[in-house]
């Protein structure tokens, strides 16, 4: 685990919250990254592996305990560097379904995502 990542799980861990860390040699496309995503939060076996079901997921964690859950995705610079596009979109829905999750968000539950891109 890169210093990093590690540094980024530690701090999870002693604010109470879930780190999710995506293994940094698993994000090398749209594809994958979709899979590393899935893999690092225990998506259900119905995730349909596209952007839409990417955000419901997100935004529903109902099968991860309450509180608050960290995606630390270290290494994304490889997916922005090898499909800009790719990466953009990705983003975008993380940034979405943070922001539905957050404190002010309109899917308010007892779950919450923060993420983090380390590098």
């Amino acid at each position: 685990m890169s210093e990093a990542k590690k540094s980024e799980v530690d701090k999870a861990f002693a604010r109470g919250a879930h780190p999710h860390p995506i293994d940094r040699g698993r994000t090398l496309d749209m594809a994958s990254t979709l899979d590393a995503i899935a893999e690092a939060l225990s998506f259900p076996d119905y995730f349909g592996k596209n952007l839409d079901a990417l955000y419901d997921c997100l935004t529903d964690l109902s099968w991860l305990p309450p509180g608050e859950h960290v995606l630390i995705w270290s290494g994304s610079s490889v997916l922005k560097d090898r499909d800009p596009k790719a990466y953009l979109a990705v983003r975008s829905v993380l940034s979405d379904a943070q922001r539905a999750l957050g404190p002010s968000g309109d899917r308010t539950d007892s779950r919450r995502l923060t993420v983090v891109l380390p590098d």
